[in-house]
């Protein structure tokens, strides 16, 4: 079992690797320490063999890597329309600013380019794209890319893990081809059905997006606004097709063959091998309906492993079974490893094995109940924390109550209901998801306890307390394990000097929003495009801001206003300045305008407002920009929102006007209509900031403006090429990019201001 387990280790190393390791030399050195092993004493051998088991581990998972890495889109094919067949997987998704939708492609039409097997398409047109069709379209892809951050939804590692290498919008001239006749084509077109027929008999309500997300798998109906309510209550685990309710399914599966095989014969099968066998049946038919996705086909082989050892009886220890579960996933799919979802799901078998090991004698059912929730609460604390921020405080109650109501009563309810050709049972099933969003809606007014993001040294402290934590009766200094768990949950970044500011433009893609921290205050100039739960909020948590003492609105346009209304409701700031202060209301904010003249000072750090002039037309959304400059002891930031050339031209022949400004972020997201050079002389920067989307359809940043920025020998830096950026205002200013600082051999990276 130890050489097992190095191999595992060797091959969760791989996916957190700078860069990836050549799989022949980790073989060719697994081969040689596995020699020289053998050429060592027998006592030693058993110790000896973990190295040359790492590195096979190390060498299988490189290996893959290297194949998945040859299926990705060349470079310089982004961008560029390529013709293609593909079939349409799972179930499209209309959105708000178009379709999306999952295609698996058959053949590249377009010579010179091999498109990867998986890509993931946008139709802005809302055409229809019936599950299961096959088409030769014509898209224009890029690689898959995400906003880089240090907090929150990692969008470019889950689609490493899930195979996603490319996305695309569609254009024009498409044809469709004979439907698909695979079995999994065959499959989508029924789940798409039970959608239809869900929706015809209950409406397109909340209830109906429920259902259809419980039973097939389709998420797409249920409501931002719900999906608010789930994670505040820490119960969106429970609306996804997960381990939980697959192992639910598979167990009451199994007492019901039990108690079937204790009264009718078994056709001559021992019952231990129909109760398994039907079990896993059952769990394989929940997969497939869910549209057999990458989680529901790991947790389907983790369940199988322990079922065949089971039925084996070859008299392995829980925990074996558990390391072989585990290897069988691992080996399958080496980058199931950067799917959170794994290791909790792992994690939460084995905190249920422990809470249970070293007992005398079974405790009842009731007691095993609370202490496996006990254990699950415990171990799930630190991981909790470490990818996803906060914890709601009402978390262990809401999923003592909904686990057993949405696995045991509210699924198994759902699926009979849309496999029986009646209607009153999903008028039912809908009876129940109502009662389950009404203890929801009640539980979400529970307060949220927002945690600063972890260091690792201190995550790992927690996760040995949380185990000690559990540990049997008998093993000593429990009470103390408790402590280990509290630098986790007390730690706040340290803060700036006095005098000094920390300045972090956030990746929100093609939008900007950055944030200015002194030692004591935080100022939020824009959120970037909607939805504050995706990129502001996770990095306000992460970096340690318990309340904004302020937010300015530079103007009124969606990438830098989009996500206001959302923060303010979960996070409401302390003075508001608008470069359109007439828009608030819309926002349902309140606040004042940004006017010339406006002045403070926070912790020695000055803040300047410096635009829009008065004399600009209020629907010249642009030039109303607010514009700010933040000056420390020695250095100063200039941010501008989308201000044009005009606007900067009339503030740079002021004298009166102190300009000079270490960093500048370019206007208008590096369009050519902003950053020009009487702005660049006045400002003088030693570094421009410009935040844009990755490959974004404006073809921001535009060349001239770098070539303006270089000719002023200032060094650029770059969300959508950089992530995340993050700079130290002090007696220097010192900064860092997140693609940079983080480096995966998966993800892709930028210069951080280093010449080319």
């Amino acid at each position: 079992m130890p050489v097992l387990i190095a191999v595992l280790c060797g091959i969760a190393a791989c996916a957190v690797l700078p860069a990836l390791p050549a799989a022949t030399a980790c073989l060719g050195l697994a081969a040689g320490a596995a020699a020289l092993a053998a050429c060592l004493p027998s006592r030693a051998r058993p110790w000896a063999a973990l190295a040359p088991a790492f590195l096979l581990g190390l060498g299988y998972a490189a290996w893959r890597a290297d194949s998945r890495m040859a299926q990705q889109l060349p470079a310089d094919w982004q961008q560029r329309p390529i013709v293609f067949v593909g079939e349409v997987r799972g179930l499209p998704q209309p959105g708000e600013y178009g379709t999306r939708l999952t295609m698996e492609v058959e053949r590249t039409l377009t010579p010179g380019v091999d498109l990867p097997q998986t890509v993931r398409l946008t139709d802005f047109r809302r055409r229809e794209w019936p599950t299961g069709s096959r088409w030769r379209a014509e898209a224009r892809f890029k690689r898959s890319r995400g906003p880089a951050n240090p907090f929150g939804f990692d969008v470019e590692q889950w689609q490493w893990s899930e195979g996603v290498l490319a996305s695309g919008s569609l254009g024009a001239g498409e044809r469709r081809l004979e439907d698909g006749r695979a079995p999994l084509a065959w499959v989508d077109r029924a789940r798409a059905a039970l959608v239809a027929r869900i929706e015809r008999v209950l409406g397109e309500s909340r209830e109906a997006a429920l259902i259809a997300a419980l039973t097939v798998g389709a998420q797409q109906g249920v409501a931002r606004e719900d999906w608010r309510l789930f994670a505040a209550t820490g119960l969106t685990h429970l609306i996804s097709i997960s381990g939980l309710h697959i192992t639910m399914l598979a167990g009451l599966a199994a007492a019901a063959l039990a108690w079937l095989a204790r009264r009718l014969p078994a056709f001559g099968l021992p019952p231990r091998l129909l109760i398994a066998g039907g079990a896993f049946l059952t769990a394989a038919a929940y997969a497939l309906l869910a549209g057999f996705s990458v989680p529901t086909q790991r947790t389907l082989f983790m369940l199988g492993v322990g079922l065949a050892a089971l039925c084996l009886r070859r008299g392995l220890s829980p925990f074996r079974i558990w390391w072989l579960a585990l290897a069988v996933v691992l080996l399958i799919d080496p980058f199931c490893v950067l799917a959170p979802g794994v290791w909790l799901s792992f994690g939460l078998v084995a905190a249920l094995m422990a809470s249970a090991i070293a007992r005398r004698r079974a405790p009842g059912k009731w007691r095993a109940a609370l202490a496996g929730q006990w254990a699950a609460g415990v171990c799930t604390l630190a991981p909790l924390v470490w990818w996803f921020g906060g914890i709601p405080l009402v978390s262990p109650l809401a999923n003592a109550l909904g686990i057993p109501y949405v696995s045991l009563l509210l699924t198994p309810l759902a699926l009979a209901a849309v496999l029986l050709p009646l209607e009153w049972p999903l008028h039912g099933a809908a009876w129940l998801a109502r009662g389950f969003y009404w203890g929801v809606e009640r539980l979400a007014q529970a307060p949220v306890l927002p945690l600063a993001g972890t260091p690792l040294p201190l995550f790992l402290l927690a996760l040995l307390g949380s185990a000690w934590l559990i540990a049997p009766r008998g093993v000593p200094g429990r009470g103390l394990a408790a402590l280990m768990l509290l630098p986790m949950l007390l730690y706040r970044p340290p803060p700036p000097a006095e005098g000094a500011f920390r300045a972090t433009m956030l990746d929100v893609g093609q939008g900007l929003s950055v944030l200015v921290q002194t030692r004591s205050r935080a100022l939020l100039f824009d959120t970037g495009p909607g939805g504050a739960e995706r990129v502001v909020l996770p990095q306000l948590r992460g970096l340690g801001v318990r309340r904004l003492d302020g937010l300015m609105l530079s103007h009124r346009h969606s990438d830098h206003d989009g996500a206001a209304a959302e923060l303010a409701a979960a996070m409401p700031p302390g003075r508001v300045w608008a470069g359109q202060p007439e828009s608030l209301s819309e926002l349902g904010l309140s606040g004042e305008g940004c006017r010339p003249g406006q002045s403070w000072a926070w912790d020695g750090v000055r803040f300047d407002v410096l635009g829009p002039s008065e004399s600009v037309p209020a629907k010249d959304a642009n030039a109303r920009s607010c514009i700010l400059r933040v000056a420390g002891a020695s250095h100063a930031l200039l941010l501008s929102g989308d201000a044009p050339e005009a606007a900067e031209r009339a503030l740079a022949g002021r004298p009166d006007l102190r300009l000079r400004s270490t960093v500048l972020a370019a206007g208008h997201h590096g369009s050519r209509t902003a950053t020009g050079a009487a702005w660049l002389a006045a400002a003088r920067p030693e570094v421009v900031l410009i935040s844009a989307g990755y490959l974004n359809r404006y073809r921001h940043p535009h060349p001239s403006v770098l070539r303006r920025a270089e000719e002023a020998g200032a060094a650029v830096l770059r969300t959508d090429l950089d992530g995340a950026l993050t700079l130290e205002f002090g007696e220097g200013v010192e900064w860092s990019c997140w693609r940079d600082s983080q480096r995966r051999y998966w993800r892709e990276r930028g210069d951080c201001g280093e010449p080319p």
